[in-house]
Order: C-alpha cells, then sequence, then structure tokens
C-alpha cells in the first residue's frame, strides 16, 4: 500500500483508541522505504508521545520485567520503557520496531502485550495505539519467520514505494530540489534494492535523505561529493546524481522565471526536470513572503505552459498542488493553464 494511505490509516488507528476500535498494526516492507518515519509522523502530527522499542535488541526481561520479592509472594517490576500515564501521558504510539528481528522469546513474550494489552499486573494505557515494523524474510536482513498466533494479533500492511508520495514529502521536508529533480528525472531509483546482489548502499527513501546531507556538506568540494553520494546510494546512483549536477550549470535563470520574464525552456529533458523542481521549492517559499506569492506562482504556472511536454508541466503543477493545496486553484493563471492542458490532465 502506498504511503499516503497507510498515513491515513495510522492516523486512523490513533484516534480510534478513543472509541476503542483500534487494532494493532503490523507494517511490512524492505529497508529504507519509511515505516519507522511514518509512524514517527504520525505521532508528531498529533503532538503525542511515541515510545519505540527495538525488539531485536530486548530479553524477554525486558518486556515482562524483574520479579522481587513482596513478603512472601514475588512481583513484578515494570520496566520503565513501556508506557505510562503518569510519566509518558494518556495518549500516544507504542511503536514495537524491527519485530521480525526478535528472538522467538521475546516474541513470545510480546503475545500478551499486543492482543490482551497487558503483561501480567500492568496494563498498556486505553488511548495508547500499538504499531509494529518489521522486514520481510528475504531482505536481507536478520529476520525470524513470524508465529502464527503473533501475526493473528496485528492487521497486516505492506509499505510499498511511490513516487508522488516521496516528492510530497521530500518538499514538506525541505529536501534539496536537486535531489527531488533527479529522482523525478529517474524515478526507478527511487527504490533499487536487489538483495541477491547484496548491497551495502543503494537507491531507498532513506539514503536520498542521506544524499541530501552530503549534498550539504560537501557541494563545494567537487574532489569528495561524489564519491560522498555514492557512499549514501550506491556506485551507480551516486555517478549518475553527480553528472546530474554537473549539468545544472545550463540551468535557466530561475529567479526571472518568477520575475515573469520571458525565459526559454531548456530542451534537455534532465534540465526540465531539475527546473521544475527548483520552481516548486521557490513556490513554496515564496508563500512565506507578504501576499502569499501569488504573482510569483502565477508567473511559474505561466511557464509550466510553456513546456514542449504538456505532460512536464502537468508534473510540476501536480507537484505544486501536492505542496500547497487547494491555495493554487485561487492564483488567476491557474484557470488558464488548466483550460490548456484539459485533455492530459490526469486526476489522483
Amino acid at each position: 500500500m502506498r504511503p499516503a494511505y497507510l498515513l491515513k490509516i495510522l492516523d486512523r488507528e490513533y484516534t480510534s483508541t478513543a472509541a476503542g476500535h483500534h487494532t494493532p498494526t503490523m507494517l511490512w516492507g524492505p529497508p529504507g522505504v519509511g515505516k519507522s518515519q511514518m509512524v514517527a509522523q504520525v505521532a508528531a502530527r498529533h503532538q503525542a508521545p511515541m515510545i519505540d522499542i527495538r525488539l531485536s535488541q530486548m530479553e524477554p526481561s525486558d518486556l515482562r520485567g524483574i520479579p522481587f520479592r513482596n513478603q512472601n509472594s514475588v512481583e513484578w517490576a515494570v520496566p520503565a520503557l513501556l508506557p505510562s500515564v503518569e510519566r509518558h501521558g494518556p495518549a500516544g504510539i507504542l511503536f514495537l520496531d524491527e519485530i521480525t528481528s526478535a528472538p522467538p522469546s521475546v516474541s513470545a513474550a510480546a503475545y500478551q502485550l499486543i492482543l490482551d494489552r497487558r503483561l501480567g499486573e500492568y496494563q498498556v494505557p486505553k488511548h495508547w495505539a500499538i504499531v509494529a515494523a518489521g522486514n520481510r524474510q528475504g531482505d536481507r536482513g536478520v529476520t525470524y519467520a513470524m508465529p502464527a498466533p503473533l501475526a493473528n494479533r496485528f492487521a497486516h500492511f505492506e509499505v510499498e514505494t511511490h513516487l508522488d508520495d516521496w516528492v510530497t514529502w521530500a518538499y514538506a521536508a525541505g529536501m534539496d530540489e536537486r535531489i527531488i529533480g533527479f529522482v523525478r528525472f529517474r524515478p526507478e531509483l527511487l527504490f533499487d534494492f536487489d538483495p541477491a546482489h547484496q548491497p551495502m548502499a543503494f537507491p531507498s527513501p532513506r539514503s536520498w535523505e542521506f544524499a541530501h546531507r552530503a549534498l550539504q556538506k560537501f557541494q563545494h568540494d567537487h574532489e569528495l561529493l561524489q564519491g560522498c553520494l555514492q557512499a549514501c546510494v550506491g556506485p551507480a546512483a551516486g555517478i549518475e546524481l553527480t553528472a546530474f549536477i554537473d549539468s545544472l550549470d545550463q540551468m535557466p535563470d530561475l529567479e526571472a522565471i518568477v520575475r515573469g520574464e520571458a525565459v526559454p525552456v531548456p530542451s534537455a529533458i534532465d534540465l526540465q526536470y531539475a527546473v521544475a523542481a527548483a520552481l516548486v521549492g521557490r513556490a513554496i517559499r515564496a508563500r512565506e513572503q507578504p501576499g502569499g506569492g501569488s504573482e510569483a506562482l502565477g508567473h511559474i504556472l505561466t511557464y509550466a505552459g510553456r513546456f514542449a511536454s504538456r505532460e512536464m508541466g502537468v508534473m510540476l503543477v501536480s507537484d505544486l498542488h501536492r505542496a500547497l493545496g487547494n491555495d493554487l486553484f485561487a492564483v488567476p493563471a491557474f484557470a488558464e493553464w488548466a483550460q490548456a492542458v484539459a485533455d492530459v490532465m490526469l486526476f489522483d
């Protein structure tokens, strides 16, 4: 399932705890597709605490607690890492990450916690959602087959990569527009993982974020840039990204486009993708200026209509809409642009 839908599901699972309709949720997927980040994003949206327990690093006693003597009986000390109303608040998300990498003895200790929301005397607070995540067998991670009793305690969803969803997230996260433009240009490199080849570095949503950081640190040191990008996204993708960035010295004057000057559209396809990504970034920043950047946005829409490939202009405006929302429709230039491309518009 695509991330945009899973975010809505996780959001609903969190809010449903108030009515008692929450179902523990299991996210499956290969490394680097953003499973943990989606859970954290939902928690941040609700300003709710998230307790991240990495079960692969746990012993059974870490969940069950340690026994101690109380007069003539034995009681269990509840681990401080488990959610508590007093320590953490009345509502939140208990995230059991790397659950498929946990030894069977640890996953067995989690059975009661997940289904019955309790371990011995400990009770998970009523308004806390339970979400787990793990890699699939065959993803070249340390994984154990999930026992049927444990699997039957979850609703299961497989996380897919989706280019438009990633682009929407990347703009919101402030990702470098050169990275976004390149991945738009080479969409098959958003996620390129073949466990049979056992790669150390490979393109994934997570590693493109690493590449963004490398670009900020080494963009002015050309001798180091390519090697650092390869260290993040793999040898082949790193070389391609470096060549893409090197070609951007032929980019048209973006500020002139935003001012409404008649700037020609580059003929090279890679530059068109780079221009489109950069203009979305300019539009996002223009919205923060006095007046909301309506004039600049109108000039960007006008420029979108100049692409020889109208599909390229549609992609640019679709990314604008995902980044800016329905405010885009209020810009006068939008109606003119939409009428010119009505026969190629695709609605999602």
